[in-house]
């Protein structure tokens, strides 16, 4: 059946994206594309450090196309490696720097670790970010520390379509910590935003004479235009009543004589 072949199609290539995000950690992943080509699997990684994933001597690229072909079956897995132009854009990346930095740090400096980042995103043209961090932070009870700042779509099309949201996890000693980033990326239109075109119409301030002047000759084209409706009014309420007025007494025997002559000549 089609559907089966579709549906375990695409349940391959989720598996493959999960298998490249808990394999390629601190490389800076955003996302990764699979292309099917006549050659093979086409493999698109995008990462802020390409160098981290290549390897040296391109030892740790052979390696990951070896385990996705032993791992997924794949015929011929051809893995392409792209750089992020600005990674303080990308929520994925973000995500994983916090992550990394909580590990690194531990709980007590997680405040300056969510405000630098915030502060980088915005610096690099962000129009809003929020940083959620849930669990056992600083204290042992669980709670979620938000982080917020500029405009973000929290709800409506905009909120799925434009916003980039990404998870992380840390393993921490007090148990595992929850991150969430949503970032309002630079340059979005939103259906709110109204600008008006440079090309457009300019409206020029009317002096007070010729605003007189104008309001006049309206005044006399409305002042016709009504007269002329009331002759026309006149004249067809006129014809009306010719029509329904009954024949005068003088066209009656005059149709009376017609008629008897008509019968005398028969």
């Amino acid at each position: 059946m089609i559907e089966r072949d579709f549906i375990s199609r695409m349940k391959k290539e989720f598996q493959i994206k999960e298998y490249l995000r808990e394999n390629l950690k601190g490389v800076g992943l955003s996302h990764s594309k699979i292309q099917r080509t006549p050659l093979g699997e086409k493999i698109v990684i995008y990462a802020s450090r390409p160098g981290l994933v290549i390897g040296g001597g391109g030892a740790n690229i052979k390696k990951l196309t070896e385990d996705l072909k032993n791992e997924f079956s794949l015929e011929n897995p051809q893995i392409e490696i792209s750089e992020i132009q600005n990674e303080n854009l990308v929520a994925a990346a973000i995500a994983e720097k916090i992550a990394i930095s909580l590990e690194k740090y531990g709980t007590m400096r997680f405040k300056g670790i969510g405000h630098k980042v915030m502060t980088d995103a915005l610096a690099a043209g962000a129009l809003g970010i929020e940083i959620l961090i849930s669990g056992k932070i600083p204290s042992a009870r669980a709670k979620t520390w938000r982080f917020y700042q500029g405009y973000i779509k929290k709800c409506g099309d905009a909120a799925v379509s434009i916003v980039d949201t990404a998870y992380a996890i840390a393993n921490l000693k007090s148990g595992i910590v929850g991150i969430k980033v949503s970032i309002m990326p630079p340059g979005v239109r939103l259906p709110d935003d109204i600008r008006f075109r440079p090309d457009a119409a300019t409206v020029e301030e009317v002096k007070e004479e010729e605003s007189k002047e104008a309001e006049a000759e309206i005044k006399t084209a409305v002042e016709e235009t009504k007269e002329t409706s009331k002759e026309d009014k006149t004249k067809k309420k006129a014809a009306k009543k010719k029509a329904e007025e009954p024949e005068s007494k003088e066209a009656k025997p005059k149709k009376a004589r017609a008629a008897k002559k008509k019968e005398g000549k028969e």
